[in-house]
């Protein structure tokens, strides 16, 4: 008798996915690109299309139920017109003393005229993602998609419904003085989703600050999907600082992918405030040796509001150096996640690297989960992770009382310490000073 093999079983696809897969259909003709583009379109969205929206089933995704958490996608936001124009102009307010390059994206498109693109440094050259694709740009074609290998579905989905963006190359041996702030604003009224797709090449020896910045109308349950790829070459520094002040019924989902080559310093710090489920996911893979790299983070969160870190560093060469620092502020019934993996290959003998995250909880209806993993095949390394949850040390609390700090104030310089252990590693001072001024804001707004 032959053996009877049972087909897969396939959870039945829920009205978000099939609005997906409708918006897709609709659109796919009309988004940026050429033949090859088209068809890494078709082939993302069917990955994606199989897995569907990521759920508790999928390890990665076992802390943010997407299936659970998006019950319909929005429809694709339209360019911006003049009034939406008007309305991101003040965008990005907390860097404005920063004096960086803007470049400005509202509803998803890049918006030329709101952008600083005049007097481009020597080395540097911006282009809109949506054009670089039109025309076939080689560097796009170079990169896109082939920066770090992933099957994450929220990528993928990214991938299929990518429209605009920024496309930034850095030359060999340019420094870059003057950061660039890429600023991303949603000014709709009525709930739209978003697929923004960026590249940033920084070729060997060179420098650059970057700065990218969400935000949104509160009250607006609009959809964010963005991926950032990021190609640093030999010797070269980036420092790259990732801030998320969406609205407060927002859905925001990022994705960044980073190639760091021998020598190379990199750093990466994420800030969260806004959102109502944030999703920051960093795929880092150290190809080269004698690679620094430090990654920080910093969610201070309210109310009901979800965020979900997931990082995975992969050591592939020798004498590679890794730091991990994330921190959590936690009030309201707000849920932190953490996931952070370190990998080394058999190859990157001589690794240091190190992992940890700290929750901070101030109420006990807050809740915090890690998860730290490590994942070694050389016998030359060092490497730990450690994460702790707690809530305000009440002695020295009492200790700053004695002093005549009243308690308010003396929760908040605590907060602000535990914060600034993160904050104060950032290489751009008036990056460290707005994100200092952030945080006793978001203190002040929790009163």
């Amino acid at each position: 008798m032959a053996a009877q093999t049972s087909a897969p079983i396939r959870p039945l696809k829920t009205s978000a996915e099939l609005a997906l897969a409708e918006t897709f259909a609709a659109a796919r003709t009309a988004l940026p690109g050429g033949r090859e583009v088209a068809a890494q379109r078709a082939a993302a969205f069917d990955t994606f299309a199989d897995a569907g929206l990521p759920h508790r089933r999928v390890e990665a995704w076992r802390y943010t139920d997407l299936r659970a958490l998006m019950r319909d996608a929005k429809p694709l936001a339209t360019p911006p017109d003049a009034q939406a124009k008007a309305q991101a102009a003040t965008a990005g307010a907390m860097l404005a003393g920063l004096g960086a390059r803007r470049l400005v994206l509202v509803n998803g498109a890049f918006v030329p005229e709101l952008s600083d693109l005049a007097a481009l440094e020597p080395g540097l050259s911006i282009r809109a993602m949506a054009q670089a694709l039109s025309d076939g740009d080689a560097l796009v074609s170079a990169h896109l998609g082939k920066t770090v290998s992933s099957a994450d579905a929220v990528l993928a989905l990214n991938t299929a419904l990518m429209g605009d963006g920024v496309v930034v190359h850095v030359a060999r041996g340019a420094v870059i003085a003057r950061p660039i702030e890429l600023v991303c604003v949603t000014t709709e009224a009525t709930p739209v989703a978003t697929f923004t797709r960026s590249l940033v090449v920084v070729e060997d020896e060179a420098s650059l600050t970057l700065i990218e910045s969400h935000e949104g109308p509160a009250g607006v349950a609009y959809q964010v999907n963005t991926a950032l790829e990021l190609v640093v070459g030999a010797g070269a520094s980036v420092e790259r600082v990732k801030i998320t002040t969406e609205g407060s019924d927002a859905v925001h989902l990022a994705t960044l992918l980073a190639r760091v080559d021998a020598h190379a310093r990199f750093s990466n710090t994420f800030f969260t405030t806004g959102g109502a489920v944030v999703r920051n996911q960093l795929l880092l893979h150290l190809a080269g040796e004698a690679i620094s790299a430090h990654m920080g983070g910093v969610s201070l969160l309210a109310g009901k509001q979800h965020a979900d870190t997931l990082l995975s560093v992969d050591h592939a060469a020798p004498a590679g150096e890794s730091r991990e620092s994330f921190r959590a502020v936690l009030d309201g019934s707000s849920q932190d996640i953490f996931q952070g993996k370190i990998a080394v290959r058999q190859a990157a003998q001589k690794t240091d690297a190190r992992m940890l995250s700290r929750a901070l909880l101030l109420t006990e209806t807050a809740e915090a989960c890690n998860k730290p993993e490590l994942e070694i095949f050389a016998d030359d390394v060092q490497c730990g992770h450690g994460c702790t949850t707690g809530t305000l040390d009440q002695q020295l609390r009492f200790y700053l009382m004695s002093r005549g700090i009243p308690a308010k104030e003396a929760e908040a310089l605590l907060i602000q310490a535990f914060v600034g252990e993160v904050v104060d590693a950032i290489g751009n001072e008036g990056v460290r000073t707005a994100l200092t001024d952030a945080t006793q804001a978001w203190l002040l707004g929790r009163e």
